[in-house]
């Protein structure tokens, strides 16, 4: 895919974009490392997941030559908020119950660097939940603990599949990597 050959690590503990990154034939590692995910108060949100992959970019800092490092940073907008990811069973339900019979954004940052190189962008998916039912939310909780999952859900799971009447944008994205900008840009960085 890229010229000389060079490595390609994957600075995220996401299973769904290793998942993805694979699917497409990619060859990489994967680099899990611990990160502090704060940004400043007054940066319009959708900015945010383009400032959280940089400082992850920053954090891990030089790479080798051969090497080019991507991170990547989902989050979840609605009425101007960020969910994240849900801190219990609670706190899940009650953000299910928000997404409910509405639209929210899905916007993931990424950051692609490669020697002198680098590239930041961002991927908007507008997604549109059905009204969902107590017990649907309490089903889809309590069987996908979707506890590692910014917004509280995977598209690609049974909420997705009875809630979600449609997106606009990258399916991809709302799981967490625009694969196809990613693919993108990569054949970029080698002319």
């Amino acid at each position: 895919m890229l010229g000389n050959n060079p490595r390609i690590v994957l600075a995220s503990s996401s299973p769904r974009r290793v998942e993805l990154l694979t699917s497409a034939g990619v060859d990489f590692k994967q680099l899990k490392f611990p990160f502090q995910e704060e940004y400043p108060t007054n940066i319009n949100r959708h900015d945010v997941p383009v400032f959280l992959a940089k400082q992850k970019a920053l954090q891990i800092g030089q790479i080798a030559e051969d090497e080019i490092l991507i991170t990547v940073d989902t989050v979840v907008i609605v009425d101007n908020d960020i969910l994240g990811k849900p801190v219990d069973q609670a706190d899940a339900i009650a953000t299910l119950q928000r997404l409910s019979n509405r639209s929210h954004d899905v916007v993931s940052g990424v950051n692609i660097k490669y020697q002198t190189k680098e590239v930041a962008f961002s991927e908007t998916t507008k997604v549109f939940f059905t009204k969902l039912s107590a017990e649907d939310i309490e089903h889809y909780v309590d069987t996908f603990s979707p506890y590692d999952k910014a917004g509280s859900y995977g598209i690609q799971e049974w909420i997705g599949m009875i809630g979600i009447s449609r997106i606009e944008g990258s399916f991809y994205n709302v799981m967490g990597l625009p694969i196809n900008r990613v693919m993108s840009e990569l054949k970029t960085l080698q002319k």
